[in-house]
């Protein structure tokens, strides 16, 4: 089982291959933002992938469109609600609730 490491609040947990992060973090008591209740048609479950990004499934058209109107995107910018699980990733929460 993939294990996920939040930043900045250092929680670390297991996930099923193919878990969302935003899935993975709700269920983990992880403070995320996510208005739109993870269908894609929001930023605010934002994350930076730190550590990992190719134990994660590519980001589909709709994410990389999502993606393109963040202010604080960076080469390594995810949202949660899009971002599967196949391995061990560390992610830094970039809007906490």
């Amino acid at each position: 089982m993939p294990k996920i490491k939040f930043m900045p609040s250092g929680i670390e947990v297991q996930a099923r291959d193919g878990e969302a992060l935003l899935d993975i973090a709700l269920a983990n008591d992880v403070s995320i933002q996510h208005a739109c209740g993870g269908f894609c048609a929001c930023t605010t479950c934002h994350c930076e992938i730190l550590e990992g990004e190719s134990n994660l499934l590519p980001p589909d058209e709709d994410e990389l469109e999502r993606l393109g109107v963040l202010d604080q995107r960076t080469p390594r910018s995810r949202l949660a609600c899009q971002s599967k699980v196949k391995g061990d990733v560390t992610v830094r929460v970039v809007n906490p609730e």
